[in-house]
């Protein structure tokens, strides 16, 4: 299994206009690609306790994790036009952002 994460952070004064054809386009892309597995998209939490999230250095306030049955579907993901869209109105809406990839390669199971 591949994920593939995207930590951003979102423009200060972006329009909620944009915001909405963000979220338009991710939405699209998660029905419309078909090596899609799973696409999951997370606000960030703050919980609080001392000297965790002092170690963060940069605040990203959403995440997505899309997964893939194997790297393949990873390079059909990024190869798709509804990823382009997606591409377009990123570089609109992000003001920083973090993409990468993981293979996983053990999954443990809790009794």
């Amino acid at each position: 299994m591949i994920i593939h994460t995207v930590l951003f952070q979102p423009r200060e004064h972006l329009t909620g206009e944009a915001s909405q054809q963000l979220l338009e386009d991710l939405r699209h892309a998660a029905e419309t690609i078909p090596s899609i597995r799973r696409f999951r998209i997370g606000r960030r939490m703050k919980h609080g306790l001392p000297g965790y999230e002092q170690t963060m250095h940069q605040s990203y306030a959403f995440a997505t994790f899309i997964e893939f049955d194997d790297a393949d579907g990873l390079k059909t993901y990024l190869q798709h036009p509804s990823h382009q869209a997606i591409g377009a109105h990123f570089t609109i809406a992000a003001q920083r952002a973090l993409a990468y990839d993981y293979e996983i390669v053990e999954e443990l199971k809790q009794p």
